[in-house]
């Protein structure tokens, strides 16, 4: 890819000024023509791993609303960037999916540049007017729940440098996640969370907040992935990841209010904007292709607006209802033993979240999860547990994406089921089973006998461990027969009262079974050794007890 002009910053706020003026008498930016084009765009991305045919009826599509929302673009430089970007995309088609969404990626970028740009000039021109430009800015910043609404009250309010703080800092930490699920390595993963980082960077690269970070830092990193030089690479991403974190320090809180506008970070549609150097589609070569994992995972935006809170729709990402389904379908499946349909099902569940749109993507977790979904495609003799985890960590991920606290609990679940699950949960069970012989052995040595009292609390104690017993046993027959490829072995799991809700009552007889025989052995070694019952008896019985424990050793 040609690298893009290099432009000033727009650092006076006279020029801000009168450029919003001009806009609110020149017309406003298409927002019809904007949906349609990020729709379309997405769309390719979505259906170009089933047919690039589609793709190509799409990136068409995405032509056809460029020229209708180019005339409304007060920024021409963007205009002649998305053109550039649509044409790279076209030609990506005939290479992999993943450098199509690469350059999907830098043109989504460019269009929430000139969003953000001619959307605070609207704000400041005609605020009473822009309701449906607040709509759009909120639905691709990701911007949802109390966030959302603390926009809207800023804009409202005319508070523009507030407005400008919430979406700068909105865009910083989708530069930082994307940054940090970038790799070092010349991998298709790496190349689209790259190109995510450098399009969510083009939009605030004017800021006065970023410092010495420059777009043109991005551009030399995807050059440098691309062309292999790891070494290279790891210095730029040791350097953008550092940059990003001061950027995002200096967003850290808002700014004080003034009844000035602000002069920098919230240029209007007429300053210029460094465009994205990248390197030409294809340029990745056999290393980027090289992943376990196709690096490619579309982003879909959705066309219509967010659901405001506390109605239905505002519960639930996009794209999540999908990934949600899949997890039943295997948490079914790996509830009665079928290793093999759960595995399908969470393959599926994978590649719907790899279509699930923004803000869900944005997220940590939602990185987190695809993670942990990988992790468990492969795995063997896969638990109701495991797939709960995940469940959990895709509700984590849902919270993020409106803004809300995580829960700790589901995170560290979705933690500890990535590595405490498959053969290493079935060995450790085994162990652990086998173990329980044992203290049973040495406590019937040591005590058994024609005692009933320790008879009984040797039964209670068989009780009370055997669910570990026969989660050691018939988990790990289980697993050994999802390895040999399922059937009656498989299904062994099933006996274990850890894999499903059929099985808590019988762990609640044993437990009370367990209890009945420890509470009437210990109540009669306490009657033998006189601490309950009649006191004249306590000499009798203690000497029969030992005489008894004499005879038994």
């Amino acid at each position: 890819m040609t690298r893009g002009v290099t432009a000033a910053r727009l650092r006076r706020a006279g020029l801000a000024w009168v450029t919003a003026a001009l806009m609110g008498a020149a017309g406003a930016q298409n927002l019809t023509a904007y949906s349609a084009l990020a729709g379309s765009l997405d769309g390719a991305v979505q259906v170009r791993a089933q047919s690039a045919e589609q793709a190509l009826n799409r990136l068409d599509a995405a032509g056809k609303a460029l020229d209708e929302l180019a005339p409304t673009l007060r920024n021409q430089q963007i205009v002649s960037g998305l053109r550039d970007a649509l044409g790279r995309s076209r030609a990506a088609l005939a290479r992999t999916p993943a450098e199509l969404e690469a350059q999907v990626q830098l043109a989504r970028g460019l269009m929430r540049k000139a969003l953000y740009d001619q959307s605070l000039a609207a704000l400041d021109a005609q605020p009473a007017n822009t309701s449906s430009q607040l709509m759009l800015l909120t639905r691709e910043f990701g911007l949802t729940g109390d966030a959302a609404s603390a926009l809207n009250a800023d804009a409202k309010a005319g508070r523009l440098e507030r407005v400008a703080w919430r979406l700068q800092r909105a865009a910083v930490q989708k530069v930082s996640a994307a940054l940090q699920a970038t790799q070092a390595q010349q991998t298709t993963g790496s190349y689209v969370n790259l190109a995510r980082a450098t399009g969510w960077f083009t939009v605030v690269q004017d800021s006065a907040s970023a410092g010495d970070l420059k777009l043109s830092q991005f551009g030399d990193a995807l050059r440098q992935l691309t062309s292999g030089d790891t070494a290279g690479l790891t210095s730029s991403l040791g350097t953008l990841r550092r940059g990003t974190q001061v950027f995002a320090q200096s967003l850290a809180q808002p700014p004080a209010l003034t009844p000035a506008r602000p002069a920098t970070g919230t240029p209007a549609g007429g300053t210029p904007v460094t465009t994205p150097a990248t390197p030409a589609s294809g340029a990745q070569g056999s290393g980027a292709q090289g992943s376990g994992t196709p690096g490619s995972a579309p982003t879909t935006t959705p066309a219509t607006a967010p659901a405001t809170p506390g109605t239905p729709g505002a519960t639930r990402a996009p794209g999540a209802e999908a990934v949600y389904a899949a997890l039943g379908r295997a948490l079914a499946a790996s509830g009665h033993a079928d290793g093999v349909t759960a595995r399908a099902a969470l393959q599926d569940a994978s590649t719907q979240l790899a279509r699930a749109g923004t803000p869900l993507r944005d997220t940590a977790e939602y990185l987190t999860l695809q993670r942990a979904l990988e992790g468990a495609q492969n795995r063997a003799a896969p638990r109701p547990s495991d797939v709960q985890a995940l469940i959990a960590g895709l509700a984590n991920a849902e919270r993020a994406a409106r803004g809300e606290a995580v829960s700790a609990l589901d995170r560290a679940s979705l933690g500890t089921a990535g590595w405490f699950s498959g053969w290493v949960r079935a060995l450790i069970f085994l162990l652990l089973g086998v173990g329980v012989a044992a203290p049973l052995y040495l406590l019937n040595l040591a005590f058994g006998g024609r005692n009933v009292y320790w008879r009984a609390i040797t039964a209670g104690l068989v009780l009370l461990l055997l669910p570990l017993f026969l989660e050691g046993l018939f988990g790990f027959l289980g697993a050994l027969g999802d390895a040999l490829g399922g059937g009656a072995l498989a299904g062994l799991t099933n006996v274990t009262l850890s894999q499903g809700a059929y099985a808590l009552p019988v762990w609640a007889l044993l437990a009370l079974g367990a209890l009945g025989l420890l509470a009437f052995g210990f109540r009669g070694l306490c009657l033998q050794f006189g601490l309950l019952g009649d006191q004249g008896s306590t000499h009798t019985t203690a000497q029969h007890t030992v005489i008894d424990w004499d005879e038994d050793v």
